[in-house]
């Protein structure tokens, strides 16, 4: 049998005081005596009352509450963006609603229409490209969208972040300055911001006359993978001899792998990843990647987006971070 959920007349019951003087305590402690006010907390606590938000959303048309769609809990970059969406959210009385979609955009639209159906003020979206019905559900609602990650594509409202395309374009450029020939670029399921990586890539490799090398696995990145990866790699012929890898965790992978086999980073290979990951700086060598500013693409997003929901109408349309190349030690 289900337990029936503690309500506000039990809370007055309880405390011997009408329901209507709970109600003031709940949305104004100040407006309630001391005496009164230490009873009724004490109920709150005791009883374990959780507050029906429902009147509250149809009455101001806000439910202060935010959904963020990340496409994978495993990878480690959106734990940064993850904070820094809450440092600002915490504050200022927000909480977020979190929902996972792995990469795919049919299960990104049945996450949004569940966020939309709970009336959240504003969504948070980790993605650039979405299902036609999407779009027309986000349209509907009127709430607030910021996409997060890249800052290429046209956004539905607005983008913070930080070119991909470029990114890989200044890394390869970087390692073709230091003398390597046959550079290779590895990708992992084929999310917008890796494919616009494997672009700039490209680019830059064509610009010098070479052809892309190009391994591509359909699984979510890991650290796994890049082990696994390393395999393929090293079958090439000519000898592959520099690798740009779409994220830390596949670099730190093959870091690991060429380190068990005998191989030597950079001496027989270069390594490099994306997003300057705490771990890949523990590692020895440490690893050469991108440095992106994840905490503050949270932040920024979600200052951004609570000033949208509160009525601001000058917002910009792309707030591009920036990136730092960090060339470590294993390139």
């Amino acid at each position: 049998m289900k337990s029936k959920r503690t309500s506000l007349q039990d809370i007055a019951d309880v405390v011997g005081m009408t329901k209507m003087t709970v109600s003031r305590y709940l949305k104004n402690p100040q407006l309630v005596a001391p005496s009164s006010r230490i009873q009724i907390e004490n109920a709150l606590n005791n009883m374990g009352y959780i507050p029906n938000r429902a009147p509250n959303i149809l009455s101001k048309g806000k439910s202060y509450a935010i959904g963020v769609l990340f496409p994978s809990i495993s990878n480690h970059v959106f734990d940064e963006v993850l904070r820094g969406i809450e440092s600002v959210t915490e504050p200022a009385g927000y909480q977020i609603m979190i929902a996972h979609y792995a990469y795919s955009p049919q299960l990104e639209e049945k996450r949004i229409a569940s966020l939309l159906s709970f009336h959240v003020d504003g969504l948070i979206l980790s993605e650039s490209v979405h299902t036609q019905n999407t779009l027309r559900m986000i349209a509907g609602s009127g709430v607030p969208v910021t996409e997060i990650m890249d800052t290429r594509k046209p956004p539905i409202q607005q983008a913070v972040g930080f070119d991909n395309e470029e990114a890989a374009k200044q890394m390869t450029e970087r390692m073709l300055s230091k003398g390597y020939q046959n550079i290779t670029y590895i990708g992992a399921k084929g999310d917008v911001r890796d494919l616009a990586r494997q672009q700039g890539y490209e680019i830059a490799v064509k610009k010098v006359g070479r052809e892309p090398i190009i391994f591509r696995s359909p699984e979510i990145t890991s650290m796994r993978l890049g082990s696994e990866i390393l395999h393929n790699i090293l079958a090439i012929r000519p000898k592959i001899d520099a690798a740009i890898c779409t994220n830390d965790d596949v670099a730190i992978g093959m870091l690991l792998s060429c380190k068990k086999k005998g191989i030597r980073v950079p001496d027989d290979i270069a390594i490099t990843g994306m997003h300057g990951h705490e771990m890949g700086q523990l590692t020895s060598p440490a690893l050469a990647t991108v440095i992106t500013p994840r905490f503050k693409i949270g932040q920024v997003t979600a200052q951004q987006l609570i000033a949208r929901i509160n009525g601001a109408t000058n917002s910009e349309t792309h707030i591009d971070l920036g990136f730092e190349i960090y060339e470590g030690e294993s390139m």
